[in-house]
């Protein structure tokens, strides 16, 4: 087993992937610890895997740059192919639009010595926006997988329902293996389909099997927004995703005989918040774009028991 694994899931990333491999040649103070970078090709359709190949023709690095291809759609089964592939005891998960500081393999590697008992940890994730971002874009910044929580690092409590995005990510492989089954519910955004927070899911299994979920400020790293992702029709097609996905995150965090109790109270609470909203904003809400994002996520985590259950037997239907 290796020291550390730097995988990089992506799909249809021809354009995208030079830029982050550029940036892991950057890397530094890697000298006294043994790494890989394995790149998972999720059933992409463009000449990705060339770029590869050509990198890993002129690569100039001691560590190794390994390709795989994961043919079922969906950023769940990538990442499960990236930690069965994995030889690093831990696993740095990168996607195709993730540019990580030249310290971000050191950082992420010496953060797992010191605290073995974080199952997973992620770090600060800025933004490297390609047009400026609307007014009040703060607010909804979390959907874009934007993090900044201060310069100390500190535990995810369970109690407040918070944890971090997948980009960025590291996770101990033995850990993950355990606990996250090989194959989850949510499997990520595939086709028109934008239910998302598979990462959140993993996590969550982590989670509950007693692991500690960590920030480390000094895991810095930059995502790419290019313009279309600040348009109206996409953020909130991606805010309705995670959305709709909520009432599966929120029952996997509870004991089977809390989840009836709090289906209902979840439902009172969404149903206030929706309300207050609605007054805050009164008829503002179509031309406020982040009031407009706010308010979808609202409205599809108030719909989301009811569009899990229409999914759970529609699965129970196709294998019957």
């Amino acid at each position: 087993m290796l020291d550390f694994t730097v995988a990089i899931c992506t799909y249809n990333g021809a354009a995208r992937l030079p830029l982050v491999l550029d940036k892991l040649k950057e890397q530094i103070h890697t000298e006294n610890f043994q790494w890989e970078i394995i790149v998972i090709d999720n059933n992409s359709t463009d000449n990705t895997s060339q770029i590869i190949f050509d990198y890993q023709a002129n690569w100039p690095l001691s560590c190794s740059l390994n390709y795989f291809f994961e043919p079922k759609q969906g950023l769940a089964y990538a990442r499960q192919c990236a930690v069965e592939k994995a030889t690093g005891k831990l696993i740095g998960f990168l996607d195709d639009d993730n540019l990580p500081d030249a310290n971000w393999v050191a950082s992420a590697y010496d953060f797992g010595c010191k605290h073995p008992h974080a199952g997973a940890y992620g770090g600060r994730i800025l933004a490297n926006f390609e047009k400026n971002p609307p007014k009040d874009f703060k607010r909804i910044s979390l959907f874009l997988a934007l993090i900044d929580r201060g310069g100390n690092a500190h535990i995810y409590e369970r109690s407040k329902g918070v944890l971090p995005p997948a980009a960025g990510l590291v996770v101990r492989r033995e850990v993950w293996l355990k606990n996250v089954p090989s194959k989850l519910f949510l499997v990520g955004r595939v086709n028109k389909s934008m239910l998302a927070s598979e990462d959140l899911e993993a996590l969550v299994y982590i989670q509950n099997a007693g692991w500690e979920i960590w920030y480390n400020p000094n895991m810095l790293m930059y995502h790419q927004i290019p313009n279309w992702r600040l348009e109206r029709q996409y953020l909130i097609s991606l805010v309705r995703g995670i959305g709709l996905a909520r009432h599966h995150i929120r029952m996997l965090r509870l004991q089977v005989w809390q989840r009836p109790l709090f289906s209902i109270i979840y439902l009172i609470n969404d149903i206030r918040r929706l309300l207050i909203h609605l007054w805050k904003y009164k008829g503002d809400i179509k031309n406020n774009l982040i009031a407009s994002c706010e308010w979808e996520f609202l409205f599809s985590s108030l719909i989301s028991p009811f569009y899990i259950l229409w999914i759970h037997k529609n699965q129970q239907e196709r294998y019957s």
